[in-house]
């Protein structure tokens, strides 16, 4: 069997970052503030506000979470009535200020922030260009290509040079452009990476996520359509299609796992769409069990609909603790399952002599579901079954998430049975490629992305040395 993988990599896929931008509001910072709240799911390792106040951009990042970076007397810096925001995630040994965003520069008509979510797949090939013109980078992320880009522009407006820039770029991006007069949201071709619309009275606010619109009491208008740049000024809002029309490539892992679920993402609710990923698991991977339940937290929905459509009760065998940070002091004298356990606990009271299924949205590298599955059993469950509510994960991500290599996703080598093996489970179930459509009228994997799972790649990548670096290097905006 080719599985065992090293035990010391992150078992979960992670989404790069969120942003929001308010414009048009007395307290847009305090508004950004509260939206990146609601966005910490994205980001946990930095963060950073740019407000407007028409004369000067005033700025503030740090890394950690949301209550660590910002506090009273940062904000009542912040003044004016437009900010842009960014949470931040990195790749282990990349968490530096210097890539925290929104990026601040200065050049021709006054100053410039910029907050991306994505990944530019061709970053460092225009990085090379752009360093033999005589550019000086500052970071190690691609949405600084995008800001050199925009430099050397020579369109006559700050959406000229906006398109022209993003008309070079190749991937993802959900992008915010603040300057003294006005916010650019901007969305790439291919709709990768979310993007909404909303309003509070006469003021425009744009965010990754429906619930930092609900958080501020927003009302929710619409997706920024993907190719669409649309511009807020004082004159109100102007859209723009610059770009030729690419087939809609929309990312699904945001409803298997990265957007909340009480999030609107795509048109559709994440909770719904989650609930009927466990209905259509549950009839593709039926178990005799006496009991479902689900990899907390975002398992849960999926677990639900399992035991909803297999009439099964339903209960919390795993309890998480919700306090715990990305990283933490280990013990000098082993504890088995240490890293598990300290974010998850068996009942041994819901377990003790029951045939479980657990429930989990995806299985990546299989070390914390084979942990989870010892953990169970030493909890008393007689079996263990688990189903994965998305099918095998086979392939990275190159598009703004942060994946391990080919070579590290247990699905890339090895068959099902080998994998059920490895974890200790007594039967192993993925949800169908089929299946993970299951929740449309008609089921396609149409106007979506599903590369992690396929390998196919609606933007050409070459998964080579390059394409590695890029991923390694952390050349990405979020």
């Amino acid at each position: 069997m080719k599985v065992p993988l090293p035990e010391s990599k992150a078992d979960r896929f992670h989404d790069e970052c969120g942003v929001v931008g308010v414009f048009g509001h007395p307290e847009a910072a305090n508004l950004a503030y509260l939206g990146l709240y609601a966005l910490q799911h994205r980001g946990q390792e930095g963060a950073g506000i740019v407000s407007s106040d028409g004369q000067l951009l005033m700025s503030h990042r740090g890394l950690g979470l949301v209550a660590d970076v910002f506090d009273q007397e940062v904000m009542r810096r912040l003044v004016g009535d437009a900010a842009i925001a960014h949470n931040r995630y990195s790749t282990a040994g990349r968490t530096l200020l210097k890539n925290t965003q929104p990026f601040v520069v200065e050049f021709g008509g006054g100053g410039l922030a910029v907050s991306h979510n994505g990944n530019i797949v061709n970053a460092l090939e225009l990085r090379e260009q752009l360093e033999e013109r005589g550019s000086i980078f500052q970071s190690s992320v691609d949405t600084e290509v995008i800001i050199h880009l925009m430099a050397a522009a020579e369109g006559p407006t700050m959406v000229d040079r906006a398109s022209e820039a993003l008309a070079q770029v190749k991937g993802a991006y959900s992008l915010l452009i603040l300057d003294r007069d006005q916010m650019i949201a901007a969305r790439d071709p291919n709709g990768f990476r979310p993007l909404v619309l909303g309003r509070i009275k006469n003021a425009v606010v744009v965010a990754s996520e429906t619930c930092a619109l609900d958080l501020i009491d927003a009302e929710y208008v619409r997706e920024i359509e993907p190719g669409e740049i649309l511009v807020a000024s004082r004159s109100g809002t102007r859209s723009f299609f610059p770009f030729k029309a690419q087939k809609p490539t929309r990312c699904v892992f945001e409803y298997v796992y990265f957007s909340r679920p009480d999030s609107n993402v795509y048109g559709r609710s994440v909770y719904k769409v989650r609930k009927a990923l466990g209905r259509r698991l549950a009839q593709e991977c039926p178990a005799d069990v006496d009991l479902v339940i689900p990899v907390p937290d975002s398992g849960v929905p999926a677990a639900l609909g399992f035991a909803e459509e297999a009439g099964v009760e339903f209960d919390f065998g795993l309890i998480r603790n919700h306090y715990v940070g990305r990283t933490f002091i280990e013990p000098q004298d082993e504890i088995r399952h240490f890293g598990v356990k300290v974010k998850l606990n068996a009942q041994t009271q819901v377990l003790e002599g029951k045939r479980v299924v657990v429930v989990d949205d995806s299985l990546v590298r299989g070390t914390t579901s084979r942990k989870i599955v010892e953990m169970l059993r030493q909890g008393g469950a007689s079996e263990v079954h688990l189903r994965i509510s998305s099918p095998p994960t086979i392939s990275p991500c190159f598009y703004g998430v942060d994946t391990p290599t080919r070579e590290e996703l247990v699905a890339s080598t090895n068959s099902v049975e080998q994998i059920r093996e490895y974890i200790g489970a007594d039967s192993l179930g993925f949800l169908s490629e089929q299946g993970l459509y299951g929740f449309l009228p008609k089921p396609s994997a149409d106007g979506f992305c599903d590369a992690c799972f396929t390998g196919r790649y609606p933007v050409e990548v070459a998964d080579d040395g390059r394409s590695r670096q890029l991923v390694l290097f952390e050349v990405r905006g979020g």
